[in-house]
């Protein structure tokens, strides 16, 4: 009896202790599906059916391994990717990295703003009020709120995302088809199917993601001791980022891919699911876009403010004032109002914007990739906890799938003309 109580007792103190460490994980993960993310499992998804599927299957093992570097490395060093870099490689390369992710997360920005614009026109909402509205909200959260408030509000943006779950269940899929296209998955090797192999992929992780998991772990002042528990948030946080691609993905593959429906942008697909599955699953389908894109609309130039802000030394942190992180927040700032403004030009070029972003993305994150696996694997600043040898066959392994995916993806517009 004392034994069966001592199990019971410790089971509910390890999931107390799960409940305050979870965040981290779960957030970064979901922030993958983004304005951006949801329009290429959309896209895939009406131009392929289920034949796509399949590679959620390596997106996933990739995000798994580069989220559990990030934040083994954060718990173990209490610092920053950002100041791990400056330290170890130097002003001037800390200088040119941080200056092209600063540029293209303003380009991932105004792209989450132009998602605010889309999904709320959908509902008879114009974006010179919806983009406005979202960007002083966002604004008041971070620099008025506090981290523990914004991990929570973070929280359920996330878990609104299942809404995908919804829209795709009311589109009536076919689960048989589903499941072979994942066990005998089909490769049409041509161009098209490439490249949108190579969006898919490589839309699962970017740059930023790596020094944000870092600085919420550090925010959140996890420990070794705690390594399991965030390990697991790490688990949860792919598993809802591929399950919500996943249904995105059925959603498009039930209804627009047989009747043979094109489309460019995830707007689109909100819009031409009310006639073939129903008002209510187009509704569903939109939210789900507003839901991401004010998430990543708060977290991507929250991110850049952390790690610019740490890069060159600077006081950063969501729990910090005004007064004791100027420059964190004075970025933060400035990165919202630039990309509001260029959201409600009236001839932005949003397309132009959104491919630079990329293509800086796609140029930067071998880099960032390499910069990473070389610190993890330092003993000097890791001591016990450097990597295993699986972890770093794996570990380079995705650099050198990233990296050939990432210059596929920079060649390929030239292949293709």
């Amino acid at each position: 009896m004392v034994r069966e109580r001592f199990k019971v007792s410790n089971i509910f103190r390890n999931l107390a202790i799960f409940f305050a460490i979870l965040g981290p994980g779960i957030i970064t993960g979901s922030v993958d599906n983004d304005a951006g993310g949801i329009t290429v499992y959309s896209v895939a998804g009406a131009m392929y059916g289920y034949g796509l599927i399949w590679t959620l299957i390596p997106s996933f093992i990739v995000l798994l391994v580069v989220q559990e570097m990030n934040a083994r490395m954060g718990i173990v060093t209490g610092k920053g990717l950002s100041d791990l870099i400056r330290e170890n490689a130097g002003m001037k390369i800390t200088f040119f990295i941080f200056v092209g992710l600063l540029l293209s997360n303003i380009g991932n920005t105004t792209t989450e703003f132009a998602g605010v614009a889309g999904s709320m026109e959908i509902f008879g909402i114009s974006k010179y009020i919806s983009v406005p509205v979202v960007a002083i909200l966002v604004w008041f959260l971070v620099v008025k709120g506090t981290y523990k408030i914004a991990e929570r509000i973070f929280l359920l943006f996330s878990l609104s995302l299942l809404t995908y779950v919804v829209s795709a269940l009311m589109s009536h899929p076919d689960w048989s088809a589903i499941g072979s296209s994942v066990i005998h998955p089909k490769i049409q090797m041509n161009t098209q199917s490439l490249a949108m192999v190579i969006a898919l992929v490589g839309t699962t992780i970017a740059p930023w993601m790596q020094f944000y998991m870092q600085s919420t772990v550090i925010e959140k002042g996890l420990k070794m001791k705690n390594y399991k528990f965030t390990l697991i948030d790490i688990v949860v946080g792919c598993v809802i980022t591929v399950v919500v691609a996943f249904f995105i993905m059925v959603a498009c593959g039930s209804t627009l891919y047989p009747h043979g429906i094109v489309i460019n942008e995830a707007k689109n697909a909100a819009l031409a699911l009310e006639p073939l599955a129903g008002k209510m699953a187009s509704s569903v389908f939109a939210f789900g876009y507003f839901v991401a894109s004010v998430f990543s609309a708060t977290i991507l130039p929250l991110a850049t403010a952390f790690y610019v802000s740490e890069a060159f030394g600077f006081e950063a942190g969501i729990d910090k004032k005004w007064d004791e992180a100027k420059e964190f927040y004075t970025l933060y700032t400035g990165i919202l109002v630039i990309s509001v403004i260029i959201i409600l030009l009236p001839n932005a070029p949003l397309i132009k914007i959104s491919v630079w972003s990329q293509v800086i993305n796609g140029v930067l994150l071998p880099v960032v990739m390499v910069c990473m696996i070389l610190l993890i694997n330092s003993k000097k600043i890791m001591g016990s906890y450097v990597n295993k040898p699986l972890q770093n066959v794996i570990g380079w392994g995705a650099v050198v799938i990233l990296t050939g995916l990432s210059l596929m993806l920079l060649i390929m517009p030239l292949i293709t003309k």
